[in-house]
This record gives structure tokens, sequence and C-alpha cells, in this order.
């Protein structure tokens, strides 16, 4: 055992114990980050436009301050990126956390001297209550991996910009700085498919004991391992890798492929980023669903996801949340965001303490019929019959065709790819549908009453996705592919 693991445990200890402690006083701290915002913020153009001086109570901020996302907050945005001061926080932002938006082109996310150290300290939190829990220290004596974006940082008006991924990389701690890998010059490629190289070129010989990133990449990762390797496991050539770390996608569609490629089951901890905020991560190997990070400078509210679209939906704090209900998650922030729908759905499992499962996202839907299926349903229906069918999927997307070129019903259609195909694709579609009729009983209707006939499934070639995301400009990172559309432009593309 190396000194850094010895030393890690009782570290690990005393950061669990706060985590506990902060978890059981979630609704008080609440209460107290939403009085420290309001004060912070009040004298920000924003504070002012919104009249954050007269605001007394929950109630009042409802009243005052309504639901944005980005586009609805952009000139205040704009205004910042443009250099100007006490916009959405006091002073100027510490960076801009640089995203791709789908309607607003590039996004710049403000990260500030008071949230930056959440970002930082949240995902070491996580490492550190594994190590409490489990006892297993031994991974921080090797080397760690995140594939991430490019560290490579420019400046707009005095503020650091980059990726989010990239900016956490320049906060790593110096006891870490020896074990991460990949190089800094190896990681401030840009070219995925480049970087993916160099990277198994400098890790291929080492002790990987660690490895993370959004999974559909550590995928692509481990592929090329195995291909450099003559087609040895991931167990085999790191002996000493015991943890996954993950975030950004449900793990399920890719968890078959990615052990298959590992030759072994290992530990894996989900954690919940994002550019406005670290949310939440998986504290415990025993209790399922993310710990909701409640002393983390935000005040959180929550609105019924079936009535996110409604023109005066039920906006509620924590400690109104119901159980086994999808929620829109909104975020108030020490960044200067209020009132800001980040576009992610969750479902809380438990209340003491506060956990959660990340449903999908509020705007990948699918309703053309007025179904409102979701992404929990349709990966429930898809990964619960692949294990019947024992198939392992790759990727997926699905889309509604309503005027189909052959005629007949409209209906859903699923483009599919698969690590093993099922042996009957016919039967297996079959029962993704059933399945899916069980979970949405409006899809049932639609289906039973001759509106929608049953879904559609192509399975796709090898690498589809991969040549999909590489054509818009996306591949690797933190980018994703959506699996759910209420429109064709995804399906379109995929079927040309």
């Amino acid at each position: 055992m190396g000194i850094k693991s010895i030393i890690a445990k009782p570290f690990a200890k005393y950061i669990a114990g706060k985590v506990k402690k902060d978890a059981a006083n979630a609704l008080n701290t609440q209460e107290q980050i939403f009085i420290h915002l309001i004060t912070t913020a009040a004298q920000t153009k924003f504070g002012k436009d919104h009249n954050f001086a007269n605001i007394k109570s929950y109630e009042d901020f409802k009243n005052a301050v309504p639901i944005k996302d980005y586009e609805g907050l952009k000139p205040y945005f704009d205004s910042m990126v443009a250099g100007e001061k006490n916009v959405l926080w006091p002073g100027q932002p510490l960076y801009f956390a640089k995203t791709s938006g789908t309607t607003s082109g590039v996004k710049y996310i403000p990260i500030t001297k008071e949230s930056i150290p959440y970002h930082i300290n949240s995902a070491r939190n996580a490492l550190l209550c594994y190590i409490a829990q489990t006892g297993n220290a031994s991974f921080v004596d090797g080397k760690l991996i995140f594939l991430s974006g490019s560290p490579t940082l420019d400046k707009k008006n005095g503020v650091y910009t980059g990726r989010l991924s990239g900016i956490v990389n320049h906060h790593v701690p110096q006891y870490l700085r020896k074990n991460q890998m990949p190089s800094y010059q190896t990681n401030c490629i840009e070219d995925w498919e480049t970087k993916v190289d160099a990277v198994v070129d400098e890790t291929l010989n080492q002790d990987m004991t660690l490895i993370s990133g959004i999974p559909p990449w550590v995928q692509m990762y481990f592929d090329k391992l195995n291909e450099r390797s003559g087609g040895k496991k991931m167990k085999d050539l790191f002996p000493n890798f015991n943890l996954f770390v993950y975030g950004g996608v449900n793990f399920e569609p890719y968890r078959a492929k990615i052990e298959q490629s590992i030759g072994k089951k290992i530990d894996t901890i989900e954690t919940y980023p994002a550019s406005e905020g670290f949310i939440a991560y998986q504290d415990s190997q025993t209790e399922k669903g993310l710990l909701l990070l409640t002393n983390n400078g935000m005040f959180y509210e929550f609105i019924p996801s079936d009535e996110f679209f409604n023109d005066n939906p039920t906006r509620v704090s924590l400690k109104d949340v119901e159980l086994n209900k999808n929620y829109a998650i909104i975020l108030n922030t020490n960044a200067g965001l209020f009132g800001y729908n980040i576009g992610d759905t969750v479902k809380f499992i438990s209340k003491n303490p506060f956990r959660i499962l990340v449903t999908g996202r509020i705007k990948h839907y699918i309703s053309a019929f007025g179904e409102h299926v979701i992404g929990e349903e349709v990966e429930y229906a898809l990964m619960s019959v692949a294990k019947r069918h024992q198939a392992e999927v790759t990727e997926f997307t699905v889309a509604p065709n309503v005027n189909p070129k052959e005629g007949g019903l409209p209906y859903h259609e699923w483009f599919v790819e698969f690590g093993k195909q099922p042996e009957n694709m016919k039967q297996f579609a079959w029962e993704v549908d059933e399945a899916l009729q069980q979970k949405n009983i409006y899809y049932r209707d639609l289906i039973t009453g001759s509106i929608l006939k049953p879904l559609v499934m192509h399975a796709l070639p090898a690498n589809t996705f991969i040549n999909y995301m590489k054509s818009e400009g996306k591949l690797g990172g933190q980018n994703k592919v959506p699996r759910l559309s209420n429109d064709r432009k995804i399906a379109d593309k995929l079927t040309s």
C-alpha cells in the first residue's frame, strides 16, 4: 500500500462524515443558501431587474423570478461576455464554461470564485465517500485518467473561457498531478480520434487504476486499446484497474459492452456534474441513486415534468418534492443563475437523505401524438428486453415517423446500433414495443386505438453513431447522442 492510499483513508472518513451531516441537514441548508443568494445578488443588474431587495420568502421569489433557459437569460450572458460587471453575480466571473447548445449555438456559462470550489471538491468527495465505504484506496497509488475535452483556455474580455472539463483540469490537486493521465500536451489535442490514439500510446503500458469519462467515449478508448494490444481485455492490460467513474448519460445501455471489454465486473461511481454546478453523485455502493448535493452553493427548485410546458406549472422547493415523480430541475446558483432550467429531469427515490435518479431531458421526448414518451421509458423498454435476449446495445435514438413514405399508420422509428444483435429482430422489436406500452399508458392507448402502429426498429452497422457525431463536429469530449427527438433531424441523417 502506497503513502497516498494510507493518507487517503482517514481523510475519506472525515469527508464522508461531513457529507452525511450535510445530507441530514438538507432543508435548513437550502434555506440558508436561498437567503445568501438573494442577499448577495441584490445589487446586480439581474437582482435590481427582479426586485431582489424586496424578496422575503420563496413565494416572493417565485413571483419575481420566472423560469428561463439559456435563451431566456441570453441578454445577461451576452453582457457578461462583453465584459460588463455585476450582471448576474457581483464582479466578473472567474471563467466561462463553453458548451454547445442546440438552439443558441455556443453557450457561455459563468463560473465564479464562489462556485469553482464546488465543481472541484464534489468530484473529489465522490471518490472519498467510496473509499470510506469500501476501504479501497489502492487506486490513488496508480494512474488515473479522465477522458475529457481540451484544457486549452481562451480569454474573453479578461475572463478565461473553455470547456468545463478543461477548466477543472487546471484545478487537479498537486498530489494527483503525477498520477494523472494523459499528458497535458496530449490532452490539448482537439481532434478526438487523434487524441484517443495518443492516449492509447501513453497509457498502454501504464498501471491504470481509475478510468473516468462519458461511457461511449470510454468504450471507444477500450476498443482502440483492444485493437492495439492484439485483443486483450482491460483486466489483462491493467490488472489493478478497479474503479470506473462516469456521468453524462445513463450507463445501463453501455454496461454490458463495457464490462465485456474490461473482462470482469468492477466498482463504478456515477456523477452528475454540469457547467452550471455539480448537482449529485453516487455516495454509496449499496444504495440506489445519487445523493443530491444540498450544500453546494445552489438552491434547487422542481417542476413536475408533465406540467412543465403549462402556462402556470407547479413550482416547489426541496421540502415539497414527492417520491417517484418526474421533475424538471431548476437551479439558482452562486454563479448567478436564477430560475434557470438546466434541461434535465430527475426523480426522487429517497428523502432521507435526498437521493435522485436522472431520468432524461425535458426537451428530449416524443409526443407527436400526445404520448409524451420520455427517456427513462425507452431506456427501460430497450434494456430490459436486451437483457432477456442477451443482446448488447452500443447506442440508439428514437424519432416519430408521422408520414411514412410507405403509407399506413405512423409509428415510432428506432435506430439501434448493437454490439451483439438479437437472433430474432422481429420478436425483439415486438417485445420492446410491449415493454414501452407497459411503461406509458398514453402510448398503449394510441397503439390499441390504431392511431399508431407498433414501433419499427432498424439495426445499424458498427460505428454509425460515431460517424454521425463526427459529421456534426461533436465527436468525443462531453458530447452525447440525443436518445429521443420530437422531430426527424437525426433520423433523416441516419437514414440518408
